[in-house]
């Protein structure tokens, strides 16, 4: 129940977010815009098999399995796992955005990055696993960003955004695989 009122609350902070840069033609604020880089890293430890983790997070096209907000993921691309797979991203609010992976270590890490749907100029992200135990991985979610130009504010309030949905989707992965 707790968990559900939590993506609830998360899902009105989502759409007010993007909505802010998506209709934004004119600055509210009197601050300079320019550009901001910034890393996110979360992390969460889930009582699985590293198998069973890998499975379900290096499925690029099975998002809606677990990310929060996705209404539906698809291949762009003939390559389905590794490098050279692209997939499209769209959320359930209709932005979308478009991934490439860039790198792959086979059970231990995957690299992307998007391309398009971000108020970003660069986003590149690293999902990684690592067996804590025989029946428990770490899943750790890091990205770094830099801006396209903004407030400091609005960038310290993405980097903020981005934190709480990569620790909310981890949290869904988690009750996933504990079932």
């Amino acid at each position: 129940m707790c968990s559900n009122i939590f993506l609830k609350i998360h899902a009105l902070l989502y759409q007010n977010f993007f909505q802010k840069f998506k209709n934004q033609t004119t600055p509210t604020l009197k601050m300079a815009k320019t550009y901001h880089s910034g890393m996110v890293k979360k992390s969460i430890l889930i009582k699985s098999s590293r198998d069973k983790v890998w499975k379900k997070v290096s499925n690029i096209a099975g998002l809606p399995e677990w990310l929060i907000h996705v209404k539906k993921t698809v291949y762009l691309s003939k390559t389905k796992r590794g490098v050279g797979a692209i997939r499209n991203i769209t959320f359930d609010d209709g932005n979308q955005i478009e991934e490439h992976v860039v790198a792959w270590d086979n059970k231990k890490s995957f690299s992307y990055i998007a391309v398009t749907g971000l108020p970003l100029r660069v986003y590149h992200a690293t999902v990684s696993i690592q067996s804590q135990t025989i029946k428990s991985t770490r899943v750790t979610w890091q990205s770094y960003l830099n801006s396209k130009k903004m407030t400091k504010q609005q960038f310290e309030e993405f980097v903020s955004f981005m934190g709480s949905f990569y620790q909310a989707s981890l949290k869904n992965l988690k009750s996933k695989l504990e079932k």
